[in-house]
């Protein structure tokens, strides 16, 4: 719930609908893959859905990456961001790809993804799918209670931050990376005590977008929450099958609806 004077952050005046293709048949939805070369067999279980599925069309709602240093990183041979290119340029070759940026890769652009030949996303997107309509969003600018990553958050996410950033060799920019993540790492307590998605901000959003459901990850939180008058907030898990028994899931929308299933093998 919202506490102090923290407010919704303000949806775009006009949300342009994404239409499903006509031929759509399924849609599949994954978050917080936090994929690096650390995380081998993550990422096996990633391509691994990705050859079972027969989805239509794959969104990618933000942290998909561990950490992106930037596009220039995927002309250097033999780097995870090499491997990162051809892997989703191997997804886009056989359904249409989409990618919204999240807190640990919010940088990757414009000429990634045209590589990739896959469409970045506003965040949040609305989504018209089966004779339904869908809210996506990453979730983070929804933490209220996490001020001092909203604050962070609006200055890293300026053009001109980033573009600073963007223009640090690629050597220290990998540093820098490795600095934060080994900073986030100390941090890191139970899932279960971060600030939460507020839901008083979810239903300003649902009702300003014309919307019921909202869909996003970022909190590591699986469930489905009843906002009450019809309104609903469905988080996505986090992958991480390189740590104990394995956890991760993939939202399915097809003209059924909306259902959870483990990642295909």
């Amino acid at each position: 719930m919202r506490s102090g004077p923290t407010s919704s952050p303000p949806l775009p005046q006009a949300l342009t609908p994404l239409d499903a293709a006509p031929g759509w048949r399924r849609i599949d939805l994954l978050s917080d893959l936090h994929l690096s070369p650390d995380m081998p067999a993550t990422l096996a279980r990633f391509r691994a859905h990705l050859a079972a599925t027969p989805a239509d069309a794959v969104f990618l709602l933000g942290d998909i990456f561990e950490a992106w240093v930037g596009d220039d990183a995927r002309w250097q041979a033999g780097t995870f961001e090499q491997f990162a290119l051809e892997l989703l340029r191997d997804v886009s070759r056989h359904r249409a790809l989409f990618f919204m940026h999240g807190n640990r890769d919010f940088v990757l652009g414009e000429a990634m993804a045209a590589d990739a030949s896959m469409r970045l996303l506003s965040d949040p997107t609305r989504l018209n799918a089966f004779g339904h309509t869908w809210l996506l969003s990453h979730g983070d600018q929804l933490c209220l209670e996490d001020v001092g990553y909203l604050r962070a958050r609006a200055i890293v996410r300026r053009p001109d931050v980033q573009a600073t950033l963007l223009a640090l060799p690629l050597f220290a920019r990998r540093a820098l990376a490795r600095h934060l993540r080994a900073k986030s790492r100390m941090h890191q307590t139970d899932p279960g005590r971060w600030a939460d998605v507020d839901d008083d901000a979810s239903r300003d959003w649902l009702k300003a977008s014309g919307c019921d459901t909202l869909i996003h990850g970022h909190t590591h939180r699986p469930a489905t929450h009843d906002l009450g008058d019809g309104l609903t907030r469905v988080v996505l898990s986090d992958w991480d099958y390189d740590h104990g028994p394995g956890r991760g899931d993939v939202l399915v929308i097809d003209a059924d609806g909306l259902r959870r299933i483990e990642p295909l093998t």
